[in-house]
């Protein structure tokens, strides 16, 4: 055992787990007051059930022995059977299965989190969590086999995604697209204000993102050696340009730099440098990272144009982001690697897990929305699920005089802010 390698790759995984909460507080500041708790506990109630699942039976399937085309690992390590403290990966000089087994579930974990920003306002929790149980089982374990496994169809295809460009972005993007498209458009979409309630959490959150996005992708390599500093250092310049990038746009469309787009467009770079980052050089890196950033500023309007409610834009962000970055280190990745014939492969990855993706996806949500009913009804999205769901608020204006009362009920309700448009939408540059 290579105890440098475990100890690294071990906190890369406190790193991913870490980003999660980010997450959290990054969507949560995002939606509306009345909103705000149950958006934290849709991504942390995926730590708890993706925890159990991957244990019991996610890691097997994932990551078990092949059991026919590619498509599925076999059940011979369920409840991690067969596997000691003394089973390796990566050789004599490996870290423990243990150790890659707790990596990849951090991966697990906020895969299906990533999708709950679309369906933020409006759907029960328990509806919610039944959806995580079902996905993660039907769709993230299968592609996550696909991906990584060596007899993973689209690792033999050599399809490059060095830490989740399509298994954990394109496929949660999508999936959430497909979700949205089964539970509807939020009651006053497009009437109503729907702002942000609290901008320091957004940029709080994006913060923790990048700062655990570092063992997202250095820790991918699975060990500490000249790739994972390579990838940690094309994760930080593709972030800082695609935030610029996304900041230039916005300017030159609306007129202003937002605090939004900056935390978006930075989201946009990690995600767009994860299946990338190891296999392009800085340059690389830097376009990769301006591209993601013009395009995925642009395709959060596209809900309007197309007539969805991606509430806080999972697609054009990680569905767009993701695609950008699988599809460009095709034509840009160094050491004779780029070129047509491996821009082919990388497209064949990406629109592969589009669509099993968007298929299992929406048959999940239609079986949830038939059988336990997804969406909340009207009165308690009206209201608030937080009070409807968890009996609680995020902020307590009781103790305050009736003006701050009259402000804490106007968070509440999202009280237009009389320019007859979403600012949420205005302030991402929509």
């Amino acid at each position: 055992m290579n105890g440098a390698d475990t100890a690294f790759v071990l906190i890369s995984a406190a790193l991913v787990m870490l980003m999660t909460p980010g997450l959290a507080l990054f969507y949560g500041g995002m939606v509306r007051v009345k909103s705000a708790l149950n958006m934290l506990m849709m991504s942390f109630v995926s730590l708890g059930i993706v925890s159990v699942l991957w244990v019991l039976y996610g890691y097997s399937l994932a990551f078990g022995d092949d059991i026919g085309g590619g498509l599925l690992g076999n059940l011979d390590h369920i409840g991690l059977r067969g596997i000691t403290t003394e089973t390796l990966t990566g050789g004599a000089q490996g870290i423990p299965v243990f150790a890659f087994a707790l990596f990849q579930l951090m991966f697990a974990v906020i895969t299906p989190a990533l999708m709950s920003g679309a369906l933020a306002d409006r759907v029960k929790f328990s509806a919610w969590a039944l959806f995580i149980t079902l996905w993660v089982s039907l769709v993230y374990f299968p592609v996550a086999h696909w991906v990584w496994q060596a007899d993973g169809w689209l690792f033999k295809l050599q399809v490059i995604d060095f830490a989740g460009g399509t298994a954990v972005h394109i496929n949660a993007g999508i999936g959430a697209l497909a979700a949205v498209l089964v539970v509807g458009k939020r009651i006053g979409f497009r009437q109503d204000s729907m702002r942000p309630h609290s901008l320091p959490l957004v940029m709080l959150g994006a913060g923790l993102l990048w700062f655990g996005w570092f063992g997202f992708n250095a820790g991918s390599a699975l060990a500490a050696n000249g790739t994972a500093a390579v990838m940690a250092l094309n994760t930080q310049v593709a972030t800082g340009a695609a935030m610029l990038g996304w900041l230039a746009y916005e300017r030159i469309r609306r007129g202003a730099f937002t605090t939004v787009g900056a935390a978006s467009g930075a989201v946009a770079g990690l995600v767009a440098i994860t299946p990338s980052g190891a296999h392009v050089n800085v340059f690389g890196a830097i376009l990769i990272g301006v591209v993601a950033g013009v395009l995925c500023s642009w395709a959060v309007g596209l809900k309007y144009k197309l007539g969805y409610d991606d509430s806080l834009d999972v697609v054009g962000v990680h569905l767009v982001g993701g695609i950008v970055g699988t599809l460009l280190v095709g034509v840009l990745a160094v050491g004779g690697v780029g070129g047509i014939t491996q821009l082919g492969k990388q497209a064949v990855g990406a629109f592969s897990v589009m669509a099993f993706s968007f298929v299992v996806s929406w048959l999940l949500a239609k079986f949830v929305d038939v059988t336990v009913g997804f969406r909340a009804v009207a009165r308690d999205e009206t209201d608030g699920v937080d009070q409807a769901f968890h009996a609680e608020t995020a902020y307590d204006f009781s103790a305050l005089d009736g003006s701050a009362v009259g402000l804490g009920a106007a968070l509440a309700s999202g009280a237009d802010d009389g320019a007859g448009a979403p600012s949420h939408h205005r302030k991402l540059g929509v």
